[in-house]
């Protein structure tokens, strides 16, 4: 199958990566274009991985606000240079995180963030919950698991669905942007303000 220049183009527009690597994916793939997306977003996932321990303290601290400012976000994203830093691509990215945290309130930026007695309190509700329904004791530490797992997926924003695509999380998200930029990206820390709301209510 011939692969057209606009094939490659909507490749390269779509995934961030070079001519060359796009048209080489389209080759691979029969001139399949979710085919070739699949293999170049593997491949960059597999680059990305092996960037993710490379120092970032570049960056940038991007705030934005919601519904004539009933909710305002402050969110640091760190890469490795300032020239990325001062990147489309990467500001980009950014305000994505910024709108991700504003939709959906995550808590924490990843699990290893949440304190283990936070993650106690949940298992013993979630023990009690089900002893209290009468659930057979053999099924009641799969409920906890359960409970565990979606806790995760809804207060962890690298776990949570990403708002513009529920194929991938924002940690794929991540991966994906790290591919494309070619830098280690993190996001480092957040802060979600809402109208009316106590201390207690954000932490």
């Amino acid at each position: 199958m011939s692969i057209t220049t606009a094939q490659i183009k909507e490749l390269r527009e779509e995934t961030g990566i070079g001519i060359m690597d796009c048209r080489k994916a389209m080759e691979n793939a029969d001139g399949d274009f979710d085919k070739a997306l699949e293999f170049l977003r593997e491949k960059g996932i597999s680059k990305a991985a092996e960037r993710a321990d490379r120092e970032a303290s570049e960056g940038m601290v991007e705030l934005y606000s919601h519904g004539n400012g009933r909710v305002g976000v402050m969110v640091e994203v760190n890469c490795e240079t300032d020239f990325v830093a001062r990147a489309e691509k990467f500001r980009s990215f950014a305000h994505e995180i910024a709108l991700q945290i504003a939709a959906s309130a995550p808590l924490y930026v990843s699990e290893q963030d949440i304190p283990e007695e936070v993650l106690e309190e949940e298992r013993n509700l979630a023990r009690d919950y089900a002893i209290g329904e009468g659930k057979p004791e053999n099924i009641i530490d799969r409920i906890v698991e359960g409970r565990i797992k979606k806790y995760l997926d809804e207060t962890c924003l690298l776990r949570q669905s990403y708002i513009r695509d529920d194929e991938i999380n924002v940690e794929q998200l991540l991966m994906q942007n790290i591919a494309a930029i070619g830098e280690n990206v993190v996001i480092r820390r957040f802060q979600r303000f809402e109208l009316g709301e106590t201390a207690s209510d954000s932490e």
